[in-house]
């Protein structure tokens, strides 16, 4: 059985593999049939598809209304 990661717009999610800048910490900004990403760390943008970001998804750290920034 392959349990489903809930996440939505504005959370913090951990990613499997680090992004050049050292960390692995994402935000969600933009959710469709693409995802698009803010690394929390360096700022940059990527977009994934959704299936593609599913599979890259290791946890969600924080979800928004539980965020301060």
């Amino acid at each position: 059985m392959v349990l489903k990661k809930e996440y939505g717009l504005g959370d913090l999610v951990e990613m499997k593999k680090p992004h050049a800048c050292g960390t692995n910490a994402w935000i969600i900004n933009r959710m469709g049939a693409d995802i698009k990403l803010t690394c929390s760390a360096c700022q940059r943008t990527i977009m994934l598809t959704r299936f593609n970001f599913d599979k890259r998804l290791k946890k969600v750290l924080e979800k928004a209304d539980e965020r301060k920034d």
